[in-house]
């Protein structure tokens, strides 16, 4: 722990999507070992149905050890996006640490699914991720050990995955491959580009709120695994993570019950596993 406490003090991360659920847990995992953390999202007002607002966030952070930076903006607009990456620059002299997490999931099979859901999805997962890395990029050339990590899964083109849910399986791996194609891209300039996506599901508010969402929340293991994994992808070597595409489980060690979910976690999308994919 110590070597992971060292390695985050005076860094500085720009997180999309953080003001609650994994996004949030990530910045916290690495407030609480000195991180600074500018939080990128809309939630200037608390959600009827999702607790948490930008500012409660930072809050969270800077009760955590770490300082923080609250960045209202949508993710989707280059103007919003440029705001929270000058901030970091402003606040903490620069950006070591970029986590793409801002993500829209709709799953209706392609007939049910509104254009105006498809367009949502690729806005805030492909075209968000693009704009944050974008314009990160000359912040992270000048950082000693600059990190991007993407939320997203490794490519599983099993036919089950390509056919359950085309246009949101389309947007995530846009973000994996934007990932992959960095990493070779910037391969020279000591950035590493890396996804991390949960072997199960995640017990967030969003969760929670679904049909049966107490009985799914139960079965899901809480966003701290996500942030302990993350935490130890980002204190490692940038050239050690590059290309790489990390499941939460096989990172993490140690007895993974700590996490909850039962002895049964549901298995989360894009995992090959009996009764699905498998």
């Amino acid at each position: 722990m110590s070597d992971q406490q060292d390695s985050f003090t005076d860094r500085t991360l720009v997180v999309s999507g953080g003001s609650r659920g994994i996004g949030l847990a990530i910045a916290l995992g690495a407030a609480r070992r000195g991180a600074n953390v500018v939080l990128l999202a809309k939630t200037a007002e608390p959600h009827p149905k999702l607790p948490g607002t930008v500012h409660t966030a930072v809050a969270d952070v800077e009760a955590a050890g770490g300082k923080g930076v609250a960045v209202v903006g949508d993710v989707r607009k280059e103007e919003d996006v440029a705001r929270a990456v000058e901030a970091a620059v402003e606040h903490f002299g620069g950006v070591d640490i970029v986590i793409n997490n801002a993500s829209a999931i709709a799953t209706e099979p392609t007939e049910a699914l509104s254009a105006k859901k498809f367009d949502l999805m690729m806005d805030i997962n492909v075209r968000g991720t693009f704009l944050l890395t974008k314009a990160a990029l000359p912040h992270l050339r000048k950082s000693a050990n600059p990190h991007v990590l993407t939320l997203a899964p490794p490519l599983n083109l099993n036919p089950y995955w390509l056919g359950a849910h085309p246009s949101y399986t389309l947007s995530k791996y846009g973000m994996t491959l934007l990932s992959l194609g960095w990493a070779s891209e910037y391969a020279s300039a000591g950035i590493g580009f890396s996804c991390l996506w949960p072997q199960t599901y995640i017990a967030t508010a969003a969760v929670a709120n679904l049909a049966d969402g107490d009985k799914m929340a139960a079965r899901s293991r809480s966003p701290e695994i996500m942030a302990d994994a993350a935490v130890e992808i980002l204190s490692r070597p940038a050239a050690d993570v590059n290309g790489q595409c990390y499941i939460d489980a096989d990172v993490v060690a140690g007895d993974l019950t700590r996490y909850g979910g039962g002895d049964n976690p549901i298995v989360d999308i894009f995992i090959d596993a009996p009764g699905q994919g498998l």
